[in-house]
């Protein structure tokens, strides 16, 4: 008599590749949307550095325009749909925690951020919606004005300088992570190497290291505006990715510093193209 245990050990692995299957769809998605948005920020902003029109503007102002350009509704709809596959991917990293990260410091340290990472993605997914459906108009805000509004909000409660100076030390200390991960490069574990030739790895590291390094020097200079915000009592001070690029315009040389950090964000967005293309999943794969 054939012994079933093979079959039964091959019943229980199909049964869970299904659900990796199906994170996996949604990460690819996500990372595909988060490109979208990404690149859209890149782009007006390096208009905006050389006075050929464009926006200093966040997340959120790359969502509108994308709403103003011809099937600016369909491709904003699928956009917003990415963005919730994203912010439920890292919600299930979180609560879930399928690559296994545990409950020590490190890994309740990075499930914070999966969570953080995934309510953010999701608030910008019912942003995005509410202007498809054309319920909401422009939403609850955007930029730095809504920042300035949770930072007042912050400042009423007990302790609330300390709050915020808590949360701006945070921010920066997430820009300084950027730096971190843009050095060290181990990023390129996480890509599909064999589907990769030579030339695409070359370019994939280097679009990473730009990108990731111009995503800290914005989350630096946000962490410094909300450190100042809470030295100062003035919520007025906290400003968001938008003023993070005026910020850079006004300096000496601003228009190029600009652009150096914009031309990062495309970059940025081109990292995320290729991670839904070339990334791996594996259960026991950082992310």
């Amino acid at each position: 008599m054939p012994d079933p245990r093979p079959a039964q050990a091959a019943e229980r692995e199909a049964r869970q590749a299904a659900p990796d299957d199906w994170l996996e769809t949604f990460a690819r998605v996500g990372y595909a949307a988060k490109g979208v948005v990404y690149t859209v920020v890149g782009v007006l902003a390096v208009q905006a550095a050389f006075g050929s029109g464009g926006q200093t503007t966040g997340s959120k102002g790359a969502l509108q325009e994308i709403a103003s350009q011809s099937f600016g509704q369909i491709l904003l709809g699928l956009t917003a749909l990415g963005l919730a596959c994203y912010g439920i991917w890292r919600l299930i990293l979180a609560t879930l925690d399928p690559k296994d990260k545990g409950t020590d410091a490190e890994g309740v340290v990075k499930r914070i951020g999966y969570a953080v990472s995934g309510l953010v993605n999701l608030g910008l997914a019912m942003w995005a919606a509410r202007i498809v459906m054309q319920t909401g108009g422009g939403g609850g805000g955007s930029g730095s004005g809504s920042k300035q509004a949770m930072t007042a909000k912050l400042m009423s409660q007990p302790y609330g300088l300390w709050l915020v100076g808590i949360v701006g030390a945070i921010i920066v200390g997430v820009g300084l992570y950027h730096f971190y991960k843009a050095y060290r490069a181990k990023f390129m574990e996480k890509y599909k190497a064999g589907e990769m030739n030579r030339t695409e790895r070359k370019w994939a590291k280097r679009i990473g290291q730009w990108g990731l390094s111009a995503r800290g020097v914005t989350f630096a200079m946000i962490g410094v505006f909300f450190v100042q915000a809470a030295l100062t009592a003035n919520p007025s001070q906290a400003k968001g990715l938008g003023g993070a690029f005026r910020t850079l315009q006004q300096q000496s040389y601003g228009p190029w510093l600009l652009g150096l950090v914009a031309a990062g964000f495309v970059c940025y967005g081109v990292y995320c193209f290729s991670y839904a293309r070339y990334r791996r999943f594996q259960t026991q794969t950082a992310v």
